[in-house]
């Protein structure tokens, strides 16, 4: 099969979860035989053109705009534009793939203009990312999604709770959508021996000390605030012995504050943005990862962890408890609850015993249900149905 993939990031722009997600399954449709141009936009030095792993990569220009509104506007004109061109130059496609509201415009008018079935993977929605529509802006993404899936001849989350939850909000019909969990590739992870890790993880923490870590957006609903607010029970516990290190990029100010408020400053270290290679090693010496979100569709981040072999503590929220099994392969705790994240982390921190199984079990895991080659072959299945279901009808 052809496909057309349009997303709004992919490596090396990294906005969210979108770009690792393209990047490592489009690879694996390659060789399974498919052809995959993906359109994205232009970034930093990368190449308008190029091909990675067998995915034809096309960067787009986008001209910039008076706001964020007005950019995506312009970004959808300049897939649209650039998507006709390449199916009238390439020949027919079998299926167009978009991925969240932000190509969506260029998307549907895609569709409509050669009669291509549309496929829509939605990451996220704004009513959970806010649990509620409370403004002009949130209404209007919310619409934007809403069209996007209203033009979807198949949708695709990334768990059970994100079917329920588009089936709530964007009345999305429960047989219109496929859920296929996100995956990774363990394989990326540096094991201790390989890098000079006592010397590396000492930029971070003192050897006395455990590293617990939050990485992701520094955003409200991930919570980080919570585990800002547990710290100081975990730091009582275990006699201050913990580090707890944020990383992620944005304005961290509110959660600095808050951290000087209480008390917990010295134990604290915000390091930015942290570039995917250090990230692995930071991730191989660590005690504990902590993602004490409020919402949270899949949690990519807790494979991450996963393949790092890190012990894992969640919030109960979104698709978390999909991902990690209580007790099996992390500890889930509470919702926005300090005391119960923080007496899921003094878990992990006090028995051995448990993490090093907690450890194995997430690994196998890795494996069994979020491996990409599977995940591929279930996206596979999906546009073999729609491809079928468009052979059968008239346009």
């Amino acid at each position: 099969m052809k496909i057309l993939v349009l997303t709004w990031e992919f490596p090396p722009r990294i906005v969210g979860g979108i770009a690792r997600h393209v990047a490592e399954l489009y690879p694996e449709l390659v060789k399974q035989g498919h052809e995959i141009n993906l359109l994205t936009i232009e970034f930093g030095h990368a190449p308008m053109y190029e091909e990675v792993e067998g995915i034809r990569v096309h960067r787009v220009p986008v001209e910039p705009g008076d706001n964020f509104f007005h950019w995506i506007a312009n970004l959808n004109q300049s897939m649209g534009k650039h998507g006709g061109k390449l199916i009238v130059e390439e020949g027919y496609f079998d299926l167009i793939h978009a991925h969240d509201w932000l190509v969506a415009d260029a998307a549907i008018a895609l569709k409509h203009h050669f009669k291509i079935p549309l496929i829509a993977t939605i990451h996220a929605t704004e009513y959970g990312r806010y649990n509620g529509l409370f403004h002009n802006d949130h209404r209007y993404i919310s619409a934007k999604e809403g069209d996007l899936v209203y033009n979807a001849w198949q949708v695709i989350v990334c768990s059970d709770y994100m079917r329920h939850e588009l089936q709530r909000t964007l009345a999305v019909p429960w047989d219109k959508m496929d859920v296929i969990f996100n995956g990774i590739r363990p394989e990326k992870k540096p094991r201790l021996h390989e890098f000079d890790a006592e010397n590396f993880r000492r930029r971070f923490a003192a050897d006395r000390e455990k590293i617990l870590y939050y990485v992701g957006r520094m955003t409200y609903e991930k919570g980080v605030q919570i585990l800002l607010r547990a710290a100081p029970k975990v730091l009582w516990e275990m006699a201050g012995q913990v580090k707890f290190v944020i990383i992620g990029g944005g304005n961290t100010d509110h959660l600095k504050d808050l951290a000087r408020e209480l008390g917990i400053w010295q134990q604290c270290y915000f390091t930015g943005f942290m570039f995917e290679e250090d990230l692995h090693k930071f991730q191989a010496v660590a005690n504990c990862a902590v993602f004490p979100s409020l919402y949270e569709p899949f949690g990519i981040v807790a494979l991450e962890s996963f393949a790092a072999r890190v012990p894992v503590v969640v919030s109960d929220t979104g698709g978390l408890p999909e991902v990690v099994q209580h007790g099996k392969t992390g500890i889930v705790t509470r919702a926005n609850d300090p005391d119960s994240l923080a007496w899921g982390i003094l878990e992990t921190l006090r028995n051995p015993d448990y993490v090093g199984a907690a450890i194995e079990n997430a690994y196998r895991d890795l494996g069994r249900r979020f491996s990409w080659p599977k995940l591929a072959q279930q996206t596979e299945a999906v546009y073999r149905r729609v491809v079928r279901e468009r052979s059968q009808v008239e346009w």
